[in-house]
């Protein structure tokens, strides 16, 4: 059984009053970086004191900067398809929904689309489609994944593509393996699976024994890149934050190799979806925090991801609290690169910002934007990854990577502000490394500054 929903109510019913020894107690135990049991974490999800819920934030804080510094990962989503065969209550690409615009880009409109990414500055991307059961689907997607990749343009192209789509069988997953790809990505959207059944009408997706078991079937078949995640809202989020940790350890247990990212999305309004607007169960900031840095604790080797769904505000919260994965720049339709379509994106978004103004802002509060894929060019996936994250090793490559990523973006493709702000930061973090660490990056970084392209450790 992967989710034991009994588990979760056992441990949620167990702590019904807040603590204090006991929050400090499971604080202290979650620095020793080997995460935290399900009681641990209900008790966490208690916290309304002020000043423990300080505390909380700064435990999170710390376990991030030991697992991996201040690096912070940037990506962008490409939407290649709208087309949908479920009907779920909360996404404007259900199939019920007649007012969407419907688009599935051709290779060449994906090409097209994927410029405009490199030409912003990406370099790591994550291709999204509608889970479409058409006989070829399949196909277009492993297709598009080949033109996304030998798209080049001036300095740059997408050098690691991660992939959200539907649920395969095995021998679709070892064939999306041979296309080179980074993470697959699966949500399962709600764990709860009375509200799964009701949120879910129609479709292969009202199956969530099928879609639960996919990235069992994924690790099967080779890929040991694997990102999780619940979109909050539907149901409570302390049965969904439990979930969450049941599957990370599922994972972990059965393979040896937890979850690669984690990704918290909150329900969003959506055209077409009553839901979105009204969820079942809303989630404030403060709780959504909280949610952030508990996993931090619980699972603390694991990347978690938060999106543009968030605001600004929210997203310069989260950083501090183990937000270590963002995307920018965002478009959530087919073709959004190109041109914005009115009714046709999944979800609304919280940040418009461009990939430039949010460089510009993060660099600005201390963190160094990455663009690294090195790990995924040199095999460093799977066990060899959690050998290193778990122990918090994994930010001695993190962080000279992460600058020679962020040079090269500051160096072709930056605003004059953003560089200014850019080369500052990278000044004052190599001026703290340790006297190999600077020798190494300051080797790297003289590279970029002769030409080339793509350097990494």
């Amino acid at each position: 059984m992967i989710i034991n929903e009994p588990q979760i109510a056992a441990s949620l019913e167990k702590r019904i009053q807040e603590d204090p020894q006991h929050i400090q107690a499971i604080l202290t135990k979650a620095l020793e970086l080997q995460g935290l049991d399900y009681d641990d974490v209900a008790a966490l999800t208690l916290i309304r004191d002020p000043d423990l819920t300080q505390e909380l934030f700064h435990t999170a804080e710390q376990i991030k900067d030991i697992i991996y510094g201040k690096r912070l990962v940037i990506f962008a989503p490409l939407y290649i398809s709208n087309f949908c065969s479920n009907d779920c209550a909360y996404c404007a690409f259900r199939q019920t929904n007649l007012s969407l615009i419907r688009r599935a880009l051709t290779q060449a409109e994906i090409a097209n689309e994927t410029t405009n990414l490199i030409n912003q500055g990406h370099k790591r991307a994550l291709l999204v489609a509608g889970e479409d059961q058409t006989p070829d689907s399949f196909e277009y997607i492993l297709e598009s994944i080949r033109t996304i990749y030998k798209v080049k343009n001036q300095h740059g192209e997408i050098r690691r593509l991660n992939v959200n789509i539907a649920p395969l069988t095995t021998e679709e997953f070892r064939r999306l393996k041979s296309e080179n790809i980074g993470t697959y990505q699966l949500f399962q959207e709600t764990y709860h699976r009375k509200t799964y059944q009701q949120v879910h009408l129609s479709g292969k997706k009202s199956d969530y024994d099928l879609r639960l078991t996919a990235i069992d079937r994924a690790m099967e078949a080779g890929i040991d890149d694997v990102g999780i995640g619940a979109l909050f809202g539907l149901a409570d989020w302390r049965f969904e934050l439990l979930a969450l940790i049941q599957h990370a350890k599922h994972l972990d247990k059965t393979y040896q190799v937890g979850s690669h990212t984690i990704s918290v999305p909150r329900l969003e309004p959506a055209v077409g979806s009553e839901i979105s607007s009204k969820p079942p169960h809303p989630v404030n900031d403060e709780d959504f925090a909280k949610i952030i840095a508990i996993l931090r604790l619980a699972v603390p080797y694991t990347g978690i991801i938060l999106s543009t769904r968030e605001t600004p505000e929210m997203r310069r919260i989260a950083l501090a609290l183990g937000v270590s994965q963002i995307s920018a720049g965002s478009r959530t339709n087919p073709g959004g690169y190109a041109k914005q379509e009115k009714n046709a994106s999944q979800f609304s978004l919280g940040d418009h910002r461009s990939l430039d103004e949010v460089i510009a802002d993060v660099a600005s509060l201390g963190y160094i934007p990455s663009f690294c894929t090195a790990c995924y060019r040199l095999q460093r996936t799977g066990h060899d990854f959690m050998n290193l994250a778990k122990p918090g090793k994994i930010k001695d490559m993190c962080l000279p990577n992460a600058i020679t990523t962020f040079a090269e973006y500051l160096s072709d493709y930056a605003s004059d502000i953003t560089k200014n702000i850019g080369e500052k930061l990278i000044t004052k973090e190599i001026s703290l490394m340790s006297p190999d660490q600077q020798h190494l990056t300051k080797n790297l970084l003289q590279k970029i500054k002769n030409g080339k392209r793509d350097v990494f450790v």
